[in-house]
């Protein structure tokens, strides 16, 4: 039976029904928000997979471009694989929905956020992060909800809710914040070198928003909200636990104090196999289990190491950040280039540039259709030692370079002051926690070695969190996680900024949500450790970027045209414009409001494309010089083509100096010659003068 319920958010109506569509889904809501639809569904398998060690989650956002009225592009005319910007958005749910599940919970739960209708006032990101929270609370399947989200933009000093398409474009930020009535669960932020208490005090107002959004939920879940499935608990039977406990802890401890990842690793598979030899009579066919133990172990060892003893695996303090190197200008022959390691965390950066015809197109259900600032992230398997083949970038790799592109987004020179386009591309070369920053600071320097004039340098780092599981007010934060302590912590939190404010963050937890205490010594550290990077470690290598250009960069020359000129600089077919390119070799675009861009490698040739396109756009005044080739002889002179697409005629008389018998015996079809445009008739014939060209020159001379 279809039930409707509605909400004001941000001054709009959000409804949300249930009961009418996907019937057969474990839980499935229809959230209407303005024009914006978006059906949430959520599936959970009867059973576990045999065999499996982790709660299998999958969490998918698939937009349909029939809800913005395109067909799409390509030869099948159907959407592809998703955009980046949906991948991002399943991304953003996943990681706040994933802590609040069971931990012990191992059967296959599947999430579906399919976009069907948008308006570009009223976010379906917005809309999905409801539906999904909904879906979820009213199912049967295991959550410990509601949770809910909302966008917080910045406009004039002002925090506000939702923002439309307007305030978007005036916005100094665009935050996604989930949270329940305690906690934070999930922040995803880019800014525009916002101050660390500025966007404090802008959560604090998207929490209140949040709390009246989870009283709502609540509404719908006392209504129609069904009973919790039962599940078999995956935890560690207590005597392979209490086993593996007391044959292994003092050697675990030992073996995890290490600050060498490889040396580490290369103990604790020493104690683990150990372990599961000595257990396995006991334990027989418990191989899984025991390992489970096992993990469970170095955790524990880990977290109350850190917790208890305020030490960490490898000897640091907990505001320690481990041994920072920097170097630029690597690789010859790319725009600039880059390498920045932090210990065992090691990143590569090269940085090309080209005409502004070499943007990304975008296919997608919001606004924006192409990308001038592009980042790329690879995480290779060598970087963790690993010998797997690449299959390309999964979400993991392209959630790390959107990040990284979403840090650096702020400072990039607009088109304007820099009419390139701009691709990163961050090779991960090592890992031992935290590349995505790794690669905001080495992107930062490759970006100064290029030549970018950015408009203040970006560095990021992360701060982790351990909780007592027993008493959850009592917490250590610290700066700089490494992959063990990722692995075992309960947070990451990532903030990339300047030395003015934040320009992205980016915050996975594994427990069910964060204090704003803790929030606010996460800023605090990330503050301190973004500004030591910046001051020991980058400026010292590279403290502005570099006057000139890669000489094997595009020089991009301009000019800007009447629009009203801009059908005779390309021509029919776009003959004028293909003509200039052939003769200059150079690459041209044109903006509809008459800006000419002109990209070359040889000062020369872009030069003479500008001079070209000038004169073509220009009125043809008397007495300006052009170099011509002559395209056609007769008896009384020689036409010149001094323009793409313009002809003049040089009269035998006007052909030289001296007397001219035959205008063979001065010029050919397809010589290039010095004219001067003598004058204009009534008829808008142009008449050239060779003579007087020469005669000019032997004057300068």
């Amino acid at each position: 039976m279809k039930k409707t319920y509605s909400l004001d958010v941000a001054g709009r109506t959000v409804t949300v029904e249930t009961g009418q569509l996907a019937q057969l889904a474990n839980g499935s809501a229809l959230v209407r928000y303005g024009d914006t639809v978006v059906l949430s569904t959520v599936t959970a398998s009867k059973q576990p997979r045999e065999g499996i060690d982790f709660f299998p989650l999958s969490v998918d956002y698939e937009e349909k471009l029939y809800s913005v009225g395109k067909i799409p592009g390509g030869f099948i005319k159907r959407e592809g694989k998703p955009t980046e910007k949906a991948i991002l958005t399943s991304r953003v749910i996943d990681r706040q929905m994933r802590p609040r599940f069971p931990k012990d919970l191992r059967n296959d739960v599947v999430i579906v956020n399919t976009v069907l209708s948008v308006e570009q006032d009223n976010s379906p990101e917005f809309a999905a992060i409801l539906g999904t929270a909904v879906a979820l609370c009213i199912s049967d399947i295991p959550f410990n909800g509601p949770i809910a989200g909302v966008i917080l933009g910045l406009v004039d000093g002002k925090v506000v809710i939702n923002p439309t398409t307007e305030q978007r474009a005036k916005s100094d930020m665009y935050v996604t914040l989930s949270a329940d009535r305690e906690k934070i669960v999930m922040i995803e932020a880019g800014a525009n070198e916002v101050p660390d208490e500025v966007m404090f005090e802008a959560i604090k107002v998207g929490h209140e928003e949040i709390k009246r959004i989870i009283d709502f939920i609540d509404e719908i879940v006392k209504d129609i909200g069904k009973p919790k499935f039962e599940y078999e608990s995956n935890e560690v039977p207590e005597d392979i636990w209490n086993a593996v406990y007391e044959m292994a802890k003092d050697e675990m401890k030992e073996a995890i104090q290490n600050a060498d990842k490889e040396i580490r690793e290369a103990q604790v598979d020493a104690v683990c196999q150990k372990v599961q030899e000595a257990l396995a009579e006991t334990f027989p066919e418990q191989s899984l289990k025991i390992g489970e133990a096992l993990y469970k172990l170095q955790k524990k060892i880990v977290r109350s190491m850190i917790l208890d003893e305020h030490k960490r695996v490898d000897g640091r303090s907990l505001m320690e950040i481990r041994p920072l190197s920097a170097e630029v200008g690597l690789l010859p022959r790319t725009h600039g280039s880059a390498l920045f390691q932090r210990c065992q965390t090691q990143v590569l950066t090269n940085v090309t540039l080209g005409p502004l015809s070499d943007v990304q197109m975008l296919d997608g259900v919001d606004l924006e259709e192409q990308k001038r600032y592009i980042h790329h992230y690879n995480f290779p398997s060598f970087s963790v030692g690993e010998a797997r083949s690449s299959r390309g970038p999964g979400r993991r790799e392209i959630g790390h370079g959107a990040l990284a592109e979403r840090a650096l987004e702020p400072v990039i020179p607009s088109e304007e002051e820099f009419p390139y386009a701009i691709r990163l591309v961050s090779e991960v070369l090592m890992s031992n926690g935290s590349t995505s920053q790794g690669s905001v600071c080495a992107s930062t320097l490759a970006l100064m070695d290029a030549g970018v004039p950015i408009k203040a340098p970006v560095a990021g780092i992360s701060s982790g969190l351990v909780v007592d599981e027993e008493n959850p007010d009592r917490f250590v934060t610290f700066m700089d996680i490494q992959g063990i302590e990722d692995f075992f912590g309960d947070m990451d939190f990532k903030v990339a900024g300047t030395k003015k404010g934040i320009t992205a963050i980016q915050v996975d937890i594994k427990v069910e949500g964060l204090s704003y205490e803790i929030i606010r010594q996460a800023f605090e550290i990330t503050k301190k450790g973004r500004f030591q990077i910046l001051d020991e470690c980058m400026l010292p290598v590279i403290s502005e970027p570099r006057k000139s250009l890669s000489p094997y960069a595009p020089k991009i020359y301009q000019t800007k045209i009447d629009v009203d000129k801009i059908r005779e600089v390309i021509g029919p077919g776009g003959k004028v414009i293909n003509k200039i390119i052939a003769e200059t070799g150079v690459k041209i675009d044109i903006s509809e409001d008459g800006s000419v861009y002109v990209a070359t490698t040889d000062e020369a040739n872009g030069t003479k494309a500008i001079k070209i396109i000038e004169g073509i756009a220009g009125e043809v005044e008397p007495g300006t010089v052009y170099t011509g080739k002559v395209t056609r002889i007769m008896n009384f002179g020689a036409f010149v083509e001094f323009l793409p697409g313009k002809e003049g005629l040089v009269h035998i008389s006007k052909l030289d100096t001296k007397r001219v018998n035959k205008v063979e015996d001065v010029v050919n079809v397809g010589d290039e010659i010095e004219v001067k445009v003598l004058d204009i008739d009534k008829q808008g014939r142009i008449n050239l003068s060779r003579k007087d060209a020469l005669v000019d020159q032997e004057k300068d001379h």
